[in-house]
């Protein structure tokens, strides 16, 4: 068995990788190590590179500079079929004129694999996605989840210790999208394979990955597991990426008394820090009060489960006066409140992060 494989998946790892479109970097020194069998989702807006990333350890793209390594081999300069890894497109890339069974098989005949042990590994990959009545039909046929269960079964078949996804469901409605990311994830653990899996949906890497990379014009805003970029995130950036709704960031002001929310007086967040900071305030940790931090209810949006509560910074008792500042509450069941309606937000003051103005990077001085 090669170096850094398991019985199912291999390990991945990027060292100092770098993609140049002429004087532009698409990459710029990418260096990450995804663990034989995890379910790694590179993450981030569109432009941050993470397509290019993926394409660079499929073999579809070539980076500049640096090495990827897949189950310890250096695969730097070998082609996609040398390197272990299958890919689901977005598109699904389907044959219109082949039929469910032809399409997944298409890549094994196209290795010359032996009919016999494409009828065995056609057999597996029916039995885990449960398509056995769609194999006669045409991907015209086909719904949108059906054809992602197709373009699965050929990533199935393939045996791949390695399986790369590029937004695999952003063409699906966003209830099928829910049920896709479940079977995705148990699919995942069932063969135990690695899996590299693009997307710019938040939710969906909170949902399904053991390791999240978010990436930020080309680089690597922070590497780690979901729970830990949303308790502890190093930027202001991860703050505001990860969250639904995102991390409240809110200026500060530094007073005799400490250092405050700029428009307010009370209440103090911490001693006057010696430089710029943002002092970041997720909106589930927020809650109505008799103290806490005066604001004017703009406006409040009713969920079912709980109410988002879009306010201004504004002293309490004098609408008029609300500043520019705004954050969101998320609040648990229904609140209804006329907009206008000055209210005070209490929070847990472990709850607090801040980050550095003008770097945007997590300040933990004491």
């Amino acid at each position: 068995m090669e170096s850094g494989s398991t019985e199912h998946g291999a390990e991945v790892r990027l060292s100092n990788v770098t993609r140049l479109w002429g004087a532009t970097a698409a990459l710029a020194g990418v260096s990450l190590h995804v663990r034989a069998g995890t379910f790694c989702v590179l993450l981030g807006p569109s432009g941050c590179g993470k397509t290019t990333c993926l394409r660079i350890v499929a073999g579809l793209d070539h980076a500049t500079s640096g090495t990827v390594e897949i189950g310890g081999r250096d695969v730097t300069a070998l082609p996609p079929a040398a390197r272990g890894v299958s890919m689901v497109f977005q598109s699904y890339a389907l044959f219109p004129h082949l039929s469910v069974a032809e399409n997944i098989m298409f890549g094994l005949k196209a290795r010359s694999v032996p009919a016999g042990e494409r009828a065995k590994r056609l057999d597996r990959a029916v039995e885990i996605l449960g398509i056995g009545h769609l194999l006669a039909r045409r991907p015209g046929q086909l719904s949108g989840g059906q054809q992602q269960r197709v373009a699965l079964g050929r990533a199935i078949v393939a045996e791949a210790p390695v399986c790369l996804m590029d937004e695999p469901l952003s063409n699906l409605d966003a209830q099928l999208r829910a049920e896709m990311r479940r079977e995705l994830l148990a699919l995942q653990r069932r063969l135990g394979i690695t899996m590299l899996y693009v997307t710019h949906d938040q939710t969906e890497a909170m949902g399904m990955a053991d390791q999240v990379v978010l990436l930020r014009d080309g680089r690597i805003e922070q590497d780690a597991a979901p729970a830990d970029m949303y308790a502890v995130p190093e930027t202001r950036f991860a703050a505001s990426f990860i969250g639904t709704p995102p991390m409240n960031l809110l200026p500060t002001t530094a007073t005799s008394a400490g250092l405050v929310v700029t428009g307010t007086e009370t209440p103090v967040l911490r001693p006057t820090a010696s430089r710029p900071l943002l002092a970041g305030i997720r909106p589930e940790a927020l809650r109505p009060a008799e103290t806490g931090l005066p604001v004017t209810v703009s406006h409040a949006e009713y969920l079912g489960a709980d109410t988002i509560l879009a306010c201004s910074i504004g002293s309490v008792g004098s609408v008029g006066s609300a500043g520019d500042t705004r954050l969101l509450a998320r609040v648990p069941g229904r609140v209804s409140m006329p907009d206008g309606t000055p209210i005070r937000l209490a929070f847990d003051p472990a709850d607090l992060h801040f980050f550095d103005a003008d770097t945007g990077h997590r300040f933990t001085a004491a």
